[in-house]
């Protein structure tokens, strides 16, 4: 990569991060342990923030929840129960479970991500 195109990359990055701070501070979301969390249990080998990998991306999944209802408990299931994906390729598999039982951890991961 050339130095002008990791420049401008680096001033998005930072400028994103940024912008998402004053949504995830207004929410009370501790944003370092979501990341934590979701770095520590590999989510990042399906999701990444904002490219499709083998599943949706954080900012995807979280246009298809912000303001619905119940939005927590579905989510929560979801990352606790392991419960078959569709996958972006069609196909199907188990996802993983969460490895943590603190509901608290759960919701603050949930919550980082829908503030993307």
């Amino acid at each position: 990569m050339n130095r002008a195109l990791y420049m401008t990359a680096c001033v998005l990055s930072g400028a994103a991060l940024i912008l998402a701070a004053p949504v995830a501070k207004a929410a009370n979301i501790d944003v370092a342990a979501a990341q934590t969390l979701f770095d520590d249990n590999e989510c990042s080998k399906c999701h990444s923030i904002d490219k499709t990998k083998k599943g949706p991306s954080l900012k995807k999944i979280a246009l298809k929840y912000k303001g619905k209802g119940d939005v927590d408990a579905k989510l929560i299931k979801h990352l606790t129960s392991g419960e078959k994906v569709k996958l972006e390729d069609g196909s199907q598999e188990d996802h993983k479970i969460i490895e943590t039982k603190d509901e608290a951890q759960i919701k603050n991961l949930i919550h980082w991500i829908l503030s993307l």
